[in-house]
Formats: structure tokens, sequence, C-alpha cells
């Protein structure tokens, strides 16, 4: 058999197809990556279904997806057949070919390449073109939904007289459906335009005409729709004035019409509609005239007009009508502005009061008394005390608290509300003895306990393992005990719980009970089944974690949990809401419950100034855990509709309907039907924990700085603007947050749990105004905001601030604290009415030393403009700051569990037993001296100082003529000769 590799013209090597081994490999390879890539995006679709079936929210799933879905199919297919029609148009439209010129000669190289595949390539580019738009139509599902939706405002504009729905849910989606023909026809246009110049219909440098006339009649139609959609974005630019932003010198950002509007651009717009009609018309003619001379005269009159009377004419009103008198001309439109900005953010009932700010000083005996009234003063502050919380009462590593700490009432021994602070033990997953898959996702799952603190008074007497200053808290311990109701206290869910953990399966997790660790299993609904190996396989894709397919912790009752920030988990069943930046938690019903704020929001309210979320919401406390997560950042309506709820056992988000007058909700609630639960559902036990949200107030603020003023002329000059001061107690130079505070307005007979904040005027730094709203959802003037426009010169936080810094005696305590390597830290600078001026109140920390967190040490006051004082408490601090005289009064509340200090009594007895116990922390002192132990001394000092004291209040009610400030038996303490080092305790007085 002759050799088939060598021929005639010598050796010849053989290019062949790759074996039949190598093509099944090949091919086998090509499949499963093929597989592979599919059940990658299976798993993606396929978790997310888990997920929300898991929390009963698939309704929320199936409708967003199906929405998706649908908008992608019809406008991808709209638009692949728009392109691909144009394309088969242009080539069924090609000219015959005759003798071809240079220019046809090389093009039909392209066209021979082409001809096989001619199906091929227009398949591809009407699918490409498709996919693209079909991807952007998808992504406007929630146009949609709230235009299919929408529900009346039943307020209308005041220029057009249309219902606001129309610009807030109609006139986003018919822009939609402008750009989509806008983008169709470009599209259409050239892909007609190329196909013809490939098949002759359009020549460049051919000799003869440069179109065929049927390409001519084709490309004039395609030209034609296109300037039509430019008449009907004329007519839809018309409504658009009502909607638009604009600079104002008078008024900052600017939304709605404008003097210039109204009269120059409105008309415009009209005439240019009109011209583009008749451009329009005149390029459909081209199908019979043949000619594109009239078009392009058409074209050129529309471009011409809307250079001239879109652009020109404006620019001569603005100039020479408006400006000489701007505000006349402006008033009416400045009037209708202000009107509607305070109707979108909720301010339009805001009860504005002319407040003096400085008091009587003739009445400072009688301000002393209503003083203890006026506020329930929030001495310990939660943006400070996290530090406090964290080293008391952490107890593991493992465990962590935010930095900020949440503000709540609960029930006090009295049977009133006392305003608590309060913080979850957490999980700290860097914590973790031994960091390893099975320690992070298995065995350490979950935080243990909710710890709560009076808010208005720390611990005041050492006893019981308790530091004078330091937080005196009402449910403490792991597990905890104490004021709160029995809970479950197991913390599954939480603002630091960012990773998956897998529970109730095999693997057993750490836990707690009275006697120390145990195990325990997860007993709770929520979470997503593994035991399915589908599932599994489907998560190991997911989470990028292939130890889960064969994993032998994995077993059967293995769930895993995932999503569990509240913030995320409300945001994922309902993506049209808004979510506050700081959930908090609360004990209801034996259960802690995150309550989560949300919003509806919309950039379409006309006439109504625009803010931007991410910048009025930000503040000094403002970090990635409490930023405002929103959907819009630039709104111009804003309502608090939802409040939700996160158990922080097992998941459980409900949605309830807070503002049942919400167009924007309704609309929401139409499109997922039986999401949001009504109103009525909300039990008493929580709504006794609902409060009024803090990104709310501050975009409220943040627009009463200017929407204050409702008289427009008074507006346009801006002589009565405001700005929200920066945070006095912080050096970066951010917006003071508002503070929860239990006060009394003026006018008012008891405390109302109230938001609070301060305004200063523009540029200066005295106090401009007070703002307060009623927080408390019990309240039947619950989101009452009433605000105190200061009419004489007060000074302002940053004032009572800085002149605070230069009391002498602050100064001596700085000096002191350095001595002991401790530093000063300010707590909130709180604001109070009062008597016809303001008491400002604040906590002053050292930290340092060898407790190394902040331990309340001094109250700082002022009032009506006079010297800041700077005392031990907050009744000597009032006294001080009134010139009232005598001695701090017993303290009505209980000792604390294990708090050896014995409550006041009265008479000879009393004086007695508090000498006893001064001479015994005395002795105690002495011996603590000798052995240079300076934790003891510092605590026996304490002690002394306490006793002291309720010898004094028993001497004084007595009536003995032994004087309050007599030592006991022995001499007096020597100062020992070495500072304690490291010790953030003050240097104790050794005597009265």
């Amino acid at each position: 058999m002759p050799d088939r590799g060598v021929g005639p013209a010598g050796p010849r090597m053989r290019v062949g197809r790759p074996s039949r081994r190598v093509r099944t490999l090949l091919m086998t390879l090509g499949v499963l990556a093929v597989l592979a890539m599919l059940f990658v995006m299976f798993a993606g679709f396929w978790t997310d279904w888990l997920w929300y079936r898991s929390v009963d929210y698939s309704s929320v799933f199936t409708t967003t997806l199906g929405t998706k879905v649908g908008l992608f199919a019809v406008f991808g297919l709209l638009m692949a057949a728009a392109v691909g029609f144009n394309i088969w148009l242009a080539h069924r439209l090609r000219p015959p070919l005759s003798a071809m010129s240079m220019e046809q000669q090389n093009l039909d190289r392209y066209r021979m390449g082409i001809a096989p595949y001619k199906k091929w390539v227009l398949l591809a580019i009407t699918a490409l073109v498709g996919l693209i738009a079909g991807a952007s139509a998808s992504g406007q599902w929630r146009t949609w939904l709230m235009y299919v939706n929408g529900v009346p405002f039943g307020q209308k504009d005041p220029q057009f007289h249309l219902d606001v729905s129309f610009y807030a849910f109609d006139l986003p989606w018919y822009r939609f459906l402008l750009a989509f023909g806008f983008a169709a026809a470009v599209l259409c246009l050239i892909a007609a335009a190329v196909t013809h110049y490939l098949y002759g219909g359009l020549r460049v440098t051919s000799p003869g005409a440069r179109a065929t006339g049927a390409a001519t009649g084709h490309l004039s139609v395609l030209i034609g729709i296109f300037v039509a959609l430019k008449a009907v974005a004329y007519w839809l630019d018309r409504y658009g004035l009502a909607v638009k932003s604009s600079d104002f010198k008078a008024a900052g950002n600017w939304t709605g019409l404008r003097y210039v509007d109204a009269n120059a651009y409105l008309p415009a717009k009209t005439i240019l509609f009109c011209i583009a009609v008749i451009c329009a018309l005149l390029f459909f003619s081209t199908i019979w005239r043949r000619t594109w001379q009239l078009p392009v005269i058409g074209f050129g009159l529309l471009v011409l007009s809307a250079i001239l009377i879109g652009g020109l004419y404006p620019a001569i009103v603005q100039k020479f009508q408006v400006e000489p008198n701007e505000q006349a001309k402006e008033a009416p439109y400045i009037k209708k502005n202000i009107d509607a900005t305070r109707t979108a953010y909720g301010i339009a009932d805001a009860d504005v009061q002319n407040y003096s700010g400085q008091g009587d000083s003739a009445k400072l005996a009688d301000q002393r008394k209503a003083a203890d009234s006026a506020a329930s003063y929030r001495l310990v502050d939660p943006n400070v005390v996290s530090p406090a919380f964290q080293q008391i009462q952490q107890e593991r590593k493992y465990y962590q608290f935010p930095a900020t700490l949440d503000v709540d009432r609960y029930t006090g021994p009295d049977g009133k509300p006392q305003d608590t602070v309060i913080g979850l033990r957490e999980l700290n997953i860097n914590g973790i003895p031994k960091s390893n898959w099975i320690n992070d996702h298995f065995t350490y799952t979950h935080g243990y306990g909710a710890i709560a603190a009076k808010g208005t008074t720390p611990v005041v007497s050492s006893g019981g393992g308790k530091t004078i200053g330091a937080p005196d808290f009402t449910e403490s311990g792991l597990p905890t005990t104490g004021a709160l109701p029995t809970y479950e206290q197991r913390i599954y869910y939480g603002e630091k719980t960012e990773q998956y953990s897998i529970v109730g399966g095999p693997q057993k997790e750490l836990d707690y009970e009275k006697n120390g660790e145990k195990t325990t299993s997860y007993a709770g609904k929520s979470g997503v089944d593994l035991s399915n190996p589908v599932n599994r396989a489907a998560y190991a894709v997911a989470f990028n974690e292939p130890q889960m397919i064969y994993s032998g912790a994995i077993g059967e009752g293995s769930r895993i949990l995932y999503n569990r920030t509240p913030k995320e988990r409300v945001e994922a069943v309902a993506p049209w809401l808004t979510i506050d930046g700081d959930a908090y938690p609360a004990v209801v019903k034996g259960r802690i419950q995150w309550i989560v704020d949300a919003y509806t929001t919309t950039n379409g309210y006309p006439y109504a100034s625009r803010t931007t979320l991410g910048d009025t919401t930000e503040d000094s406390l403002t970090d990635n855990q409490r930023a405002v997560v929103a959907q819009q950042n630039q709104v111009n309506y804003i309502r608090n509709s939802v409040k939700a709820t996160v158990d922080a056992y097992d998941g459980t988000v409900t949605l309830y309907q807070w503002d049942t007058e919400d167009p924007v909700l309704k609309t929401w609630m139409k499109a997922f039907p039986g999401t949001v639960k009504p109103k009525a559902d909300i039990s008493p036990d929580l709504l006794a924990h609902l409060r009024y949200p803090q990104d709310m107030f501050k975009v409220q603020r943040e627009l009463l700085t200017r929407y204050h003023v409702t008289n427009a002329s008074q507006f346009y000059s801006g002589s009565d603007a405001w700005q929200v001061p920066d945070d006095p107690t912080n050096k970066d130079s951010n917006a003071v947050p508002p503070y929860y505070l239990s006060l009394k307005m003026p006018g008012q007979t008891d405390q109302r749990f109230s938001l609070t904040t301060t305004f200063t005027p523009n540029g200066r730094p005295n106090l401009g105004a007070f703002m307060a709203v009623d927080a408390d959802a019990t309240s039947p003037d619950f989101g009452k905001i009433r605000v105190l426009r200061v009419t004489s010169n007060v000074q302002g936080p940053q004032q009572v601030q800085s002149e605070l810094n230069g009391v002498d005696k602050v100064a001596e305590f700085v000096r002191n604290l350095r001595g002991t390597d401790s530093d000063i830290e300010y707590g909130n600078l709180l604001t109070v009415p009062l008597g016809g001026g303001f008491l400002y109140i604040e906590p002053v920390y050292a930290r340092g030393g060898s407790a190394n967190y902040p331990l309340l040490k001094k109250v700082a006051a002022s009032y009506g403009g006079g010297k800041p004082v700077f005392e031990d408490s907050l009744t000597k601090a009032l006294n001080a700051v009134f010139g009232a005289e005598g001695t701090e009064p017993p303290s009505t509340t209980p000792p604390p569990p294990g708090d050896t200090t014995k409550p006041p009594a009265t008479g000879s007895t009393a004086l007695k037993q508090a000498i006893a116990d001064a001479q015994k922390a005395y002795d105690a002192g002495q011996e603590a001296l000798a052995k240079q132990d300076w934790t003891a001394y510092g605590k026996a000092q304490d002690e002394l100082q306490a006793a002291l004291r309720r010898a004094a209040e028993a001497d004084a009610a007595a009536g003995t003529s032994e004087k309050p400030g007599d030592k006991p038996s022995g001499s007096t303490p020597a100062k020992p000769d070495a500072k304690p080092s490291g010790s953030a305790t003050e240097k104790p007085s050794t005597g009265t």
C-alpha cells in the first residue's frame, strides 16, 4: 500500500482533524463548562427563592422577578424586532447591482463574505440589542409597578392642576418610554443606514445620486419618528418644569417653576412642540416626494427655534424682566415652593413660637424648683458609655456592643416610664479564641442578652462591685437578670451579626445557663434547610464554601442563617422602602425585637425642593452601621410610613402600616398585597417602644433651617435662615446629632419623650431656635413639631462649650486627670427650655487608668447666658447655676442589689450610723494607704465622702448643733506622697 504522506513533491505533513478521543474530551469539557455556568446561575436564583420562602415573603420575590422578566422580554423583543425589521427592510429595498464603481467593488467583498451567514448575522445583531434593551428595561421595575398601581394623592400642582400622582408615578414611566423610543429610533436609523450603504442604497463616492428613492424614503421615515419623539419630549418637558431642579441664589437648591419658566420656557416648549410636529410630517412626506429639501429646511428651522426660542428668549426675559425686580417677580413662585416643600416633608404643621431665651433673673429660685421636673436629664450618654458596657458587661471576648447605644423607655420602680440606655451583647466573630470554619459558623452562632442602664443617673455610691460614675445597670449579667421581664436572650440576628451560621444539626452551639457554659441546638423556625443535597450544593456555590457539600457537621435538621442584620432583612423583603440608619432593640412579650423605621419616598413631588438623604442624615455619629440605606438618594417627599420589626431569635420580619394616609405606601401595598400588616395589628407592648425616627427628624430639621419662613419676601432675603450647628463635643466638623430626651416644652404640664435639636442663625454661633418633636408613639401629639424661635441674643452650643472649657475648675480637673493618665470626655450637651430661658446640661466623663472606660465625674450647667458651673452632681450643678443653697438631697432611687451603702435615715440614729460608717471608711483608707493600694484607697475615700454627706443630711434633719462637716474621730488622713499611678479616680476630698 503506498505511503499517503509522500507525494511527487516530496514529504508532506498532514494537518487533519483532531482524533475522536480528543474531540470527545473537548466536547465533554465544553458541556461541563456550560453546565457549571448554568448551575452557578441556578444557585443564585435558587438560594434567593429559598431565603424569601423561609421568611414568608415569597410573593415579593415572585412579583419582583416576574416584573423584571416581563419588562426584559417585552422591551427586549420590541428593540430586537424594531432593529431586525429595519435591517430586513433595508436589505429588501436594495437596488439591483449594475456596473459597479470602485466603491461598490470594495463593498462587494463584504457582501460576499456575509452572504452565507446573513440570517445568523441578523439574528446575532437583533439578539445583542434585545439583550441590552431588555436588561435596561428590567431595571425599571419600580417605575412600572408605581405606574400601574398608582394611587391619587388628592393634591394638585398649582401650575397645571394635575394630581401629584401624575408627577410621582406617571411622568417617570412616560420618560422611560420616551428614552426607549429615542434609543430604538437611533439604533434603527444606524442599522438601516449601514445596510443601505452595504448594498448600494447609499453612495458616498460613487457618481450619480447619493441615495436611491427607497433608501431616501426609509431613512426619512426613521428621522421623522425621531423628530416626532422630540415633539413628545417638548410636550412632556412642559410638565417636567414643575419638578425641575435649578440653582436659585435666593433659595439654593430650587424645584419647580420660576417666573422665567412660566413666562418664557413654558410657551417656548409649546411652540417647539408645534414646530417639531410639522417637521416630522415633512420627513414623512418624503415617502411620496422622494426629496429631502423640505424636511431639511424644517429640521433647520427646528434647531434654530430651539436656540432662539428655547435658549435666547428665556435668557432675555431673565436679564431684562426678572433681575431688575426679582423679588416681586419671583414672590408667587417662592410661595408655591414653600407650601409644597412644607407639605412634602411633613413640616407644614410645625408650631413655630417666639421665645425670649434669656430667662428671668429675678425668679431664679422658682426656676431652680422647676428645673427638677423640666426634663429627665440624660447624664448617661449612649454615645459615650459603650466602652463601659463593653468592659463591665462583655463577659467574654467574643461578645461586643455597638459603638453607639440606643435610648428607649422602660417602666421604672415607680411605675412610670424611665429613659433607658440599652445595648445587645452580640457575637464578635473576631474575638473567637480559635478561628476555624466549625467555630466561626457552627459553634459560635449567637449573642446573649440585653444590657440596660438608667439613662438619667449613673452609679452614685460604691459597693457591690460597682464604681461611682459607671452606668447603673438595671439589666446585667450572663445570662442577664434585673428589671426586664423574662425574655429569650439568644441573639441570632443583630446589627453586628454579618456572617452566616449553620445551626440545628449534629454540631452543637455554645450557650449559657445560670451555672455557666453549656451547649444548645437552635430551635427557631428561621433559616433554610440544608439536609437537601441540592440545597447544600447551591449554597456551597453561592457562598464559595465547598466544605458544605461533604462536611459531617451538616446533617438532618441543619439550617443556614444569613442576611442577619435587621436593616438587611427589611430591605430585602421590602426593596421599595428606604431604611432608617438606626435600628434599635426592645424587649416585647418575652422576645427581643429589632425595631426598624422605614420610609416611602419619591423624587417627583411638584414644587417641593429636593434634599440628598446621604448628606442630610449625616452627623457626628454617622458611621457605616448607622448610615441611611436609600433607594433614591435625592428625594423631595418622605414619610415614615412603615414600622418594621425583626425578631432577634428567629429573624421574623413584620411590616406594619404606620402612615395610613400615605399614597406612596398605598401604591406599594397594591403592588405587593399582603406584605404590610394594618396599623391595628401593632400590640400595645410594641407601641410603647415605637418612637419618632432620627433620620426623618434630621431631614425635617434641615428643611426647617429655611422653610420655617412662610413669607415669600422674607424667604427671598434669607434674613431669618438657620443652620444646624456642629457638634460642640466632637472635634470633627459634623452636625450635632439629635437627642432623645424626656422634657416639658413651654405650655406642657408633663414631660414628653421627645427628639430635640438646636439651630443657630446662618453664619452665627448664637442660638437661633430649639426644635422638639413628640417622639412617644402612645402620645396623641406624636409627631407634633414645636419650634422655639429665639428672639434675643442667647449663647449657642459652641459658645457654651467654649466658655465651659475656660472655667478654672475645668482646667484644674483636666490637669488632675492628666496626672493620672486619664482624659476628659464630654457627653451630650443637652438643651432644655426653662422659664423663658435655656438650660444647658452636659455630663463630663473621665477615661483612663485602671478602668479604661468613661466614668461620669462632673456635670456642667449653664443658664440664661450666665457663667457655666462645673460640679460633682446634677443637683449641685443646678443649685450652683441658679444660685440656690443647700446640699444634695438624699437619693430616692433604691440601692442596687449588692450595694452595701445604707439608705439615709432620720434623726440621731442616722447621724450615729453615718459617723460610724465614716470612721470605718477612714480606717479602711488608712490601711490601703499603708499598703500603697490606690484602688482600695480611692474606694475608701468615695465611701468616706458618702458617709460624711449622710451625716450632714442627718444633722440637718435632726436639728443638732453638731456641724455637718465635723470629721470622724481620728486625724484627717494625710495625702499620699505619690499619686495613684494609672488611676482614673478623681483625687478625693478628706473633709467637708
